[in-house]
């Protein structure tokens, strides 16, 4: 029995990068991510709501600066591990069309000048990469079709723990059970007073860059108490599936914390800062 809502395999997320801020390409060719687990797509027409004296109630309300924005959690494909991710650090704009698609109609949401605002990978022992990304955009487009003239590819397979590793420096971590590392890059909206798309952002450009993360594993040593007392600094490289890694260079940790539970291994948990990342 075909139904008029729409589940979630009816649902799908593609990307391509722009050639110019705000533009999708003419006849691109659409990458997909065959791995989404989630997809959040946002529209926040930033309205202003007028008061005035004489009544309870609001007097007008206009429309301000459209924000538009997406989640989208999902596992990184093996077919080519970083292709996504990696607009996090070149920060090129994106146009990212979500698809929510019946064989009788489709529902077409066409997300412009997106770009990333922040990044997180994390692994677990018995489960496989995933990575979490929230975007800003410029504008979006509703339509009934798909981009005309478009094709479209998935990225698909999955990158599991096994095939991961941690080095720190040059030396292999070997009893990491868990590792989660954010890169955020402060994205900042700028509206500009004008009468042609002034309820859109005009840039969208990048601050300040944390690169943060916590690693955890069981306590076998105090080489980590070592390194807070002796104020040291060292990298950590993250591996993403076949030769791709992301090295976090001039790291410290901000803490250590050994909890110890009757019936339990001790296990430590060290979130750490570092000055850069460089993925690749």
């Amino acid at each position: 029995m075909t139904t008029p809502v729409y589940g979630a395999h009816e649902a799908k997320a593609y990307y391509v990068v722009e050639s110019s801020y705000g533009v999708t390409p003419s006849t691109p060719s659409m990458t997909g991510l065959a791995t989404t687990e989630n997809v959040e797509p946002t529209l926040n027409p930033g309205l202003i709501k007028v008061r005035g004296t004489g009544s309870r109630d609001l007097q007008t309300i206009k429309t301000g600066l459209r924000q538009v924005g997406l989640k989208i959690e999902y596992n990184l494909p093996s077919a080519s591990p970083i292709d996504f991710l990696l607009n996090v650090q070149t920060l090129e704009s994106l146009s990212i069309e979500v698809v929510y698609e019946k064989t009788s109609e489709t529902i077409d949401l066409l997300y412009t000048g997106c770009r990333f605002n922040t990044l997180t990978v994390e692994c677990s022992v018995e489960d496989i990469l995933k990575a979490t990304a929230e975007l800003i955009g410029q504008d979006v487009t509703i339509g009934t079709d798909k981009i005309s003239g478009a094709t479209y590819a998935d990225h698909s397979g999955a990158v599991p723990y096994y095939e991961s590793y941690i080095k720190k420096d040059t030396t292999t971590i070997d009893h990491v059970t868990d590792f989660r590392f954010t890169i955020e890059n402060n994205l900042k909206r700028v509206p500009v007073i004008r009468t042609t798309d002034g309820h859109l952002l005009k840039y969208l450009p990048e601050r300040h860059r944390n690169c943060t993360g916590e690693l955890t594993f069981d306590f076998e040593t105090k080489n980590e108490f070592d390194d807070i007392i002796n104020d040291s600094d060292f990298s950590l490289e993250f591996g993403l599936g076949g030769t791709s890694k992301a090295v976090f260079s001039d790291c410290k940790w901000e803490s250590i914390s050994p909890p110890t539970r009757i019936e339990d291994l001790v296990s430590v948990k060290a979130p750490f800062v570092a000055k850069s990342v460089a993925i690749n």
